[in-house]
């Protein structure tokens, strides 16, 4: 199911997203489709309201009126979850889906874990409502049905290594962190920035949604056991690196 979703998440982007050119940087991903396929806590929390680019792509307006683009508002639940902005937002997401989601899966079992996963995505889209209810900035991609992973990882393979990379200055090298130190530090960092974010008048973290970040991960610390019927035989074995 791992394997099946980074697919899934990478066809999505390559031929069902359209898009105003493809890059390595930035939003690949066209204004029009990031309203239509992304989530948005504005329409989210005023059923009936669409929300969409206006005078040229230089404003953001919500009413009745608008179009939907063919996708109703509960819908868009689920295609944020499989859109992506660009390149490297896919890349960075399917990497950490593929270091930590095949022993999670592991854990449960494919049908268990499209479930986790789903509903890790739809607990990450509920924190950053909640916390921005009034946002009109689109929310798409899988970092919070992943942050679900990685809630449930550190509890059930918290002695695991993480080969992980560090940069010191120009230099750079390998060391192996305890997976629970490593998530950790992770969850830290998305808590952080979005306490910081929510400091800035524009609301919109930089453009991340932290919170949803933070959503997710909660969801898999509280749900994993509900979910995990067993331990791989790899427990406490080095991991894939991480960038």
């Amino acid at each position: 199911m791992t394997i099946a979703l980074i697919v899934i998440n990478t066809f999505v982007y390559l031929f069902l997203q359209p898009k105003s050119g493809i890059d390595f940087s930035g939003n690949s991903l066209s204004q029009s489709a990031l309203y239509h396929y992304g989530a948005i806590p504005y329409e989210l929390t005023n059923p009936g309201q669409h929300c969409d680019i206006v005078n040229q792509g230089t404003a953001v307006a919500c009413d009745k009126s608008l179009p939907d683009g063919g996708i109703a508002t509960w819908l868009t639940v689920f295609t944020s979850m499989f859109s992506h902005a660009g390149l490297l937002h896919l890349g960075g997401n399917m990497l950490f889906l593929w270091i930590f989601g095949n022993n999670v899966e592991d854990s449960m079992g494919p049908v268990r874990f499209l479930i986790f996963y789903l509903l890790g995505g739809i607990a990450a889209l509920a924190l950053q409502t909640v916390i921005s209810p009034d946002s009109t900035v689109p929310t798409l991609g899988a970092s919070g049905a992943i942050a679900a992973v990685l809630g449930g990882y550190i509890l059930i393979y918290p002695r695991a290594r993480v080969l992980t990379l560090i940069f010191l200055f120009i230099f750079f090298t390998f060391i192996e962190l305890p997976a629970f130190l490593f998530l950790f530090i992770w969850f830290a960092q998305q808590a952080l920035f979005g306490a910081i974010g929510l400091t800035n008048p524009t609301g919109d973290g930089g453009g991340v949604a932290y919170f949803a970040h933070v959503g997710g991960f909660v969801f898999g610390l509280a749900a994993i056991k509900l979910f995990a019927v067993r331990r791989s035989a790899a427990y406490g074995q080095p991991k894939y690196p991480v960038y």
